[in-house]
């Protein structure tokens, strides 16, 4: 458990915090240059990166933590608490249900997911921070209902990384809200948030791969041909 934990600690140490001053500044510490209109909270790239090389992707265990006093507000009035075994499963489902999505959206864009390093190799180093659950989904001995007019919210961080180099070469974050429509009331469970994280980290993964086949994804050499064959002389 130790090492698992440092492991996590180095993670983060190495992702670096988002600085009040990095999100509005147009060059980063580390000379990554702010995207504009990129549809997130904060985007940067490195003007010098080459990101065509890239047709295939890994993905590395998103870090996942909580709101700060997530765990005691939860339990504020609660007949049945929320027990640190719940917040483990939580994360693990968390964590499972990106590479999920990820993988879905950008195998679906034409990109193979792989658990290598190589030139061609783009790294995704995720970490979905300030996770806050309205109303978790746990075991109880009722059948009470938990009732929210939202889901929940996160932060996501994901670091882009040249497999081979280890270098940074974009960064973006981003924060979404699962409000429901109209403010309305609704019975929130397990189906309910899952749902929820899924539409959000789709929207996430969109914007990924819009932003790697719209401006730096090249087709694999014989793509053109092949398309040119399929069309109108």
């Amino acid at each position: 458990m130790q090492i698992l934990l440092a492991a996590a600690l180095f993670l983060m140490a190495m992702a670096g915090p988002v600085s009040a001053q990095e999100e509005t500044a147009d060059i980063t510490f580390d000379g990554l240059e702010r995207i504009e209109d990129a549809g997130v909270g904060m985007a940067y790239i490195d003007p010098d990166a080459d990101f065509s090389v890239f047709q295939r992707v890994a993905i590395l265990d998103p870090y996942v933590a909580f709101r700060s006093n997530w765990l005691r507000d939860m339990n504020r009035g609660r007949g049945r608490r929320v027990s640190n075994r719940d917040m483990e499963r939580i994360r693990d489902d968390m964590a499972a249900l990106f590479r999920d999505v990820f993988t879905e959206r950008l195998e679906a864009a034409g990109f193979q997911i792989v658990n290598a390093v190589d030139y061609d190799v783009l790294t995704l180093r995720p970490a979905i921070i300030d996770l806050d659950v309205a109303a978790p989904d746990i075991q109880r001995g009722s059948r009470s209902r938990t009732y929210v007019a939202s889901a929940g919210a996160a932060t996501l961080y994901l670091q882009l990384v040249d497999s081979v180099s280890g270098d940074v070469i974009g960064r973006a974050a981003d924060r979404r809200v699962a409000r429901q429509p109209g403010g309305q009331i609704t019975w929130s469970n397990r189906v309910s948030n899952v749902a929820e994280a899924r539409r959000h980290l789709g929207v996430w993964a969109d914007t990924l791969v819009d932003f790697l086949t719209s401006h730096y994804y090249q087709p694999v050499p014989g793509d053109d041909e092949s398309a040119e064959g399929a069309g109108t002389p």
